[in-house]
Order: structure tokens, then sequence, then C-alpha cells
């Protein structure tokens, strides 16, 4: 483990398709690279399947798509950007919600997960993880299961203080957990398809230019 903590990180796909040439534009390029990650997360949010208390969205996938084509720094900041434009009033959120008043629903502890989720995928990628697809498959499943540990604690508290239900704690995961699953095992695969495919392209790219 100590061999893994201590790998050097590597370039992430961001690196290789944004190459400025100053630290100005560098500058420009890692803020349009986070604005564009969370824009992509917003679009993906608004692919939701109704669910009571937590929808089931695409968010999860854009996290970790973002996450490991940024990297660990540039894939949260694309997160928190995401978190605060929902909060100041851009329907963002699932089902195009946006508002301060979502701090009050029982899913925004997944939304605060999302930071970290993309942290962690980043923190992969940048270990070069997410060049294979079996690897990328094991850090992106660690990743997809981020948010639970701040959504679920979150979820309960709103539920069980805030609208006084009284629900157990298998009752809990029964509504934050175990639906989800199996989806973002899903995305998991999904991304650790896609992100080694666009290394193969970005290769190739590189090889007939030279």
């Amino acid at each position: 483990m100590s061999a893994i903590a201590s790998a050097p990180h590597r370039p992430v796909l961001a690196d290789l398709i944004a190459r400025p040439s100053s630290r100005a534009r560098a500058f420009a390029v890692d803020a349009g690279l986070v604005l564009a990650g969370a824009a992509l997360v917003a679009v993906l949010a608004q692919v939701s399947i109704p669910l009571w208390p937590v929808p089931i969205t695409g968010q999860t996938l854009g996290v970790i798509v973002v996450g490991a084509a940024l990297g660990a720094r540039r894939g949260a900041a694309a997160l928190v950007t995401y978190m605060l434009i929902g909060l100041a009033g851009l329907p963002v959120f699932a089902d195009f919600i946006g508002s301060l008043a979502a701090v009050a629903k029982p899913s925004f502890g997944f939304v605060i997960g999302f930071v970290f989720s993309a942290y962690v995928a980043g923190w992969f990628a940048e270990r070069a993880w997410d060049r294979r697809p079996v690897l990328a498959f094991a850090g992106f499943a660690a990743a997809s299961a981020v948010p639970f540990v701040f959504g679920i604690p979150y979820m309960a508290v709103v539920l069980n203080v805030v609208m006084g239900l009284d629900l157990s704690f298998v009752q809990i995961l029964e509504a934050g957990l175990f639906p989800f699953i199996v989806g973002g095992l899903v995305k998991a695969a999904i991304a650790a398809l896609a992100i080694p495919g666009a290394w193969a392209l970005v290769r190739r790219a590189d090889a007939r230019k030279r």
C-alpha cells in the first residue's frame, strides 16, 4: 500500500489534450476544464429515475469521468463549482433543481460526497490506474462508494431528525444504498471502458503527428 501511496503523479487525459504554453494560459485552461467538468455533471444529473428519497441519476458517472480526466485537484474543484452554482440558484441538480434550499434535501449529502469522489477518481488516474480497464474499474468502484460515506449519514439526519420519520438503520440503507449498488458498479464499468479508450485515442493521435 505504501508503494501505491508514494507512486509519482502521472499526466491525466486533460494534461495531454490541453497543453498551455504559459502560466496565464494554464490558469485559463484549468478554469475552462473545471467549468466543463461541472457542466458535464450538471447534464448527467438530469438523466434521472425518480426514487424516494434519493433519485437514481447519471451524476456518479459524470463525477468519475471528470475526476479521472482532470485529475484529483481539478476534478474536486469542478464538483465544488457544481455544488456552489447549484446552491446559487442555477438548476444543475437532479430534476433541474437549484437553490440554497437544496441543503435540506435528503440527497444533498451525496452532492457533498461527489467532491471527494472526484478527488479519489483523479488520485487513481494520476497513478495510471485509468489506463487499464481492470485497474480502472477497481479505482472507479472505490470512487463510486465515496458519496455514500457522506450521503447516507446526511440523509439519515434529514429524514429522522429534520423530518421526524424515525427510520431504522436497515430502512435507511434500503432507501439510500441498496438500490444504487448495481447501478454504481455499472457506471464504474462504463467509465473503466471509456477512459482507457480515450487514452488509446489520444496515443493514436499523438502517433500520427510524429
